[in-house]
């Protein structure tokens, strides 16, 4: 079995910063890529960030310069810092990764996160 864990959603207001973190747990051998996507009341899933197990990043383009994926190999931990958050930020927040366990390499997804950008 493995786990997904998100924290660090919240209320900021326009301008404001928010950390979130996920954590997986479980029987991991290892873990590719790690990304993080969200969903904004009746909108479809969309992807945010991604970083590979190599360090490299990717982002959509209205978060460049705004928000910044990490990942701490060690702890099975990878993050998400946004800055300069706007309303539009709003949204459901879910990280995903590719996970190896001893029965194979399968896609796994947290439960999400809210982050909220109003004044």
């Amino acid at each position: 079995q493995v786990q997904l864990v998100e924290s660090g959603g919240g209320l900021v207001q326009p301008g404001g910063s928010l950390r979130l973190s996920c954590a997986a747990s479980g029987s991991i051998v290892s873990i590719n890529a790690m990304g993080w996507y969200r969903q904004a009341a009746g909108k479809q899933r969309e992807l945010v960030a991604a970083i590979t197990s190599g360090g490299n990043t990717n982002y959509r383009d209205s978060v460049k310069g705004r928000f910044t994926i990490s990942r701490d190999n060690a702890k099975n931990t990878w993050y998400l810092q946004m800055d300069s958050l706007k309303p539009e930020d709003t949204a459901l927040y879910y990280c995903n990764a590719n996970i190896a366990t001893i029965r194979g390499r399968s896609l796994y997804w947290g439960q999400g996160t809210q982050v909220t950008v109003s004044p």
